[in-house]
């Protein structure tokens, strides 16, 4: 990984992917920006009903968005590290004074992760519970949801279409249904916009008895309010 990224490196002229400094992929700046970062209530409005608490680290704006598209869309796996301890803040923050929580990240389509040639999320998500176990929280990954539907490119759609376009879009792996019962779990994404995937992650756990204690995010775009509650 870290030669693909001095490949990129080489080849992109040695940029960096936050702020497009020369330099190396996450520039000093950049790498401070992150622990800065104070995480946030970002319920989208409106908020579709079912959504569990979402948490994010910032807008989705800036240096941020382009470290987010950087990582996924052009594979600068270096990110994964720095983009999961962040994600790990927010986590921690989503936890009140609990210290263990099971990290269950929202499934991309097969198809997606083929295209992309890695699974973003996944990869961010392990670097995240990775911090949280360094910092003595408990925290372990459920790969407990897959892509059941297939929902269609979720760009561009409305609020209520993106609703329609996931209804069903996720099951539970058979093999979590009794482990996480009783359990705190918590979602994790890198951006909400909506709200629409991850309330459907949500409805997919809790029909089978499963709680969520909340939704932890890289970002939230515009499309959101503040909220201390």
């Amino acid at each position: 990984m870290r030669g693909w990224d001095g490949f990129v490196d080489l080849v992109l002229g040695g940029r960096c992917a936050g702020c497009t400094r020369p330099g190396v992929t996450l520039c000093g700046g950049c790498r401070r920006l992150l622990t800065e970062l104070t995480p946030f209530r970002a319920w989208p409005d409106p908020s579709p009903p079912g959504l569990a608490p979402p948490t994010a680290a910032a807008p989705y704006a800036g240096e941020l968005r382009n470290l987010i598209l950087a990582h996924k869309e052009h594979a600068r796996y270096a990110l994964a590290r720095p983009l999961g301890e962040l994600l790990a803040n927010v986590v921690r923050a989503s936890l009140d004074q609990r210290r263990a929580v099971w990290v269950c990240p929202v499934p991309s389509p097969r198809a997606t992760v083929r295209k992309r040639g890695h699974d973003p999320l996944g990869r961010i998500t392990k670097a995240a519970v990775r911090s949280l176990r360094r910092q003595g929280i408990d925290a372990r990954t459920a790969d407990a949801l897959r892509v059941v539907g297939r929902p269609d490119d979720q760009a561009g759609l409305s609020a209520e279409r993106r609703t329609a376009n996931l209804d069903g879009a996720f099951g539970l792996r058979s093999r979590w249904a009794e482990t996480l019962i009783d359990q705190p779990v918590l979602l994790v994404d890198d951006v909400i916009t909506t709200g629409s995937t991850l309330t459907e992650a949500c409805r997919a756990l809790e029909s089978r008895g499963i709680q969520v204690l909340g939704c932890a995010l890289l970002a939230a775009t515009a499309r959101h309010r503040t909220s201390g509650s």
